[in-house]
C-alpha cells in the first residue's frame, strides 16, 4: 500500500513495483557474480609476502600460514630464512603440545611457507608486509627496491612500531595502497594489531587491512600517524623511565622489575621487557619520539645509549640488563 496526499491509499501494482528490478535482472542475468571485494575496490588476499625473517617477521609468517594464507618469506640471506622457518616450526610445535592446534594444522601451515631468497619474488604477493629492523632508511630502501617488481594490485604494509607511515609510503609508487600493520610481540600470542593510515591511504586499503588482521583472529586498534602510534607511545617511555631509575641509582635491576611486577601487576618488569623487545629497538623508538615531538621527556636515557653502543641488546644478543648466557638470567649490574 502507498499513502498519498489526502489520506487516500492506493494499492501499488506488483508488476509496476517490480518492473525496474526485473529490467535490471534481465539486463544483467548473464553477468558473473560480483564479490564484495570488487564492489568496494578491496583486494582479495591469498598470498602474503613477509620481508624479514627475524622475531617479528617469522611471527607474522606463522600466523598468516596458520590462517590459511600462502606465505613468501624473504630475508637478506637463505640462512636467515632457514632460521626463521626453524623458529616458526618450533613455535608451532609448542602450540601442538599445548593443545592449541592440531598436528595437521601445523603441517599445513609449514607447507604454506615458501622461502623467497630474491626480493622481487615478494612483488607477486597480494599483500607485502615489511618487518625489517626499526630504521627508516633501511625500510625506505626495501620499498624502493621492491617497487619495480610489484603487481598492480599489491598492497604494501609496514610493521613499523614508530615510524611515519606517510613518509614510508612516499618511498613507494603507491602511497594510497600503503598502510601500517603493527603486530605485537610475540605475534602468535598477542591479539592486537595497530592499523595506521598514512595521509594518502585510501579507504579500500584500510578496509582490506582490517579484514585481513581480523581473519587472523586479531583485534584491531586504529592509530593516527603520530610517532610511535598508541602502544609504544605509552609503553616505551615507561621502559626508558625505568632505565633512568636504574641510571640514577634509585633501584637495582631486580628491585625495579620486582616493584613493577608486584606493585603494578605487570607480567614482566620494564627492564626485562626492554631486553625482550631489543634495546636497539627501544632506542630507535625513543629517538623517533624525541625527534618527532621535540619534547625533552622523550630523551633516551644515556645508559640505554651505552648498552646499545656496547652491543648489549637484550635476549637476542645474550646480554642486556640481564645476562642470558648461563642457565638462569642474572642482572648485569
Amino acid at each position: 500500500m502507498q499513502r498519498i496526499h489526502g489520506g487516500t491509499t492506493l494499492r501499488r501494482s506488483k508488476s509496476l513495483a517490480t518492473a525496474p528490478f526485473r529490467m535490471l535482472e534481465t539486463r544483467h542475468k548473464r553477468a558473473a557474480p560480483v564479490s564484495i571485494e570488487a564492489v568496494f575496490g578491496m583486494v582479495q588476499i591469498k598470498t602474503v609476502g613477509v620481508i624479514g625473517a627475524g622475531q617479528m617477521g617469522s611471527g607474522i609468517a606463522h600466523v598468516c600460514a596458520l590462517g590459511g594464507y600462502d606465505v613468501l618469506l624473504h630475508d637478506v640471506s637463505e640462512d636467515r630464512i632457514a632460521t626463521g622457518r626453524g623458529l616458526i616450526e618450533k613455535n608451532l610445535s609448542r602450540q601442538v603440545v599445548r593443545g592449541i592446534i592440531e598436528q595437521a594444522a601445523m603441517d599445513a601451515a609449514m607447507a604454506r611457507i615458501k622461502p623467497a631468497p630474491e626480493l622481487q619474488t615478494v612483488g607477486a604477493a597480494d599483500l607485502a608486509i615489511e618487518a625489517a629492523t626499526e630504521n627508516e632508511e633501511v625500510k625506505k630502501t626495501i620499498f624502493k627496491a621492491l617497487t619495480p617488481h610489484l603487481s598492480p594490485d599489491t598492497i604494501l604494509a609496514s610493521n613499523t612500531s614508530s615510524i611515519s607511515i606517510t613518509r614510508l609510503g612516499a618511498a613507494s609508487d603507491r602511497p594510497e595502497r600503503f598502510i601500517g600493520l603493527h603486530f605485537m610481540n610475540p605475534v602468535p600470542l598477542m591479539n592486537l594489531v595497530e592499523i595506521i593510515r598514512g595521509i594518502a591511504t585510501d579507504a579500500a586499503t584500510y578496509e582490506t587491512a582490517v579484514n585481513f588482521a581480523r581473519s587472523l583472529g586479531k583485534t584491531t586498534a586504529n592509530a593516527e600517524d603520530f610517532p610511535a602510534f598508541i602502544v609504544n607511545r605509552i609503553l616505551v617511555p615507561m621502559i626508558n623511565e625505568a632505565i633512568y631509575t636504574l641510571y640514577e641509582g634509585v633501584g637495582t635491576v631486580e628491585a625495579i622489575d620486582t616493584a613493577m611486577k608486584l606493585g603494578a601487576n605487570h607480567p614482566m618488569g620494564p627492564l626485562e621487557l626492554g631486553d625482550f623487545i631489543g634495546l636497539d629497538t627501544v632506542l630507535s623508538i625513543m629517538n623517533v619520539l624525541y625527534e618527532g615531538l621535540a619534547d625533552s621527556k622523550y630523551r633516551p636515557c644515556p645508559l640505554l645509549v651505552k648498552y646499545v653502543e656496547a652491543g648489549w641488546l637484550g635476549r637476542k644478543a645474550g646480554r642486556g640488563f640481564y645476562d642470558y648466557r648461563g642457565e638462569k638470567p642474572v642482572p648485569t649490574r
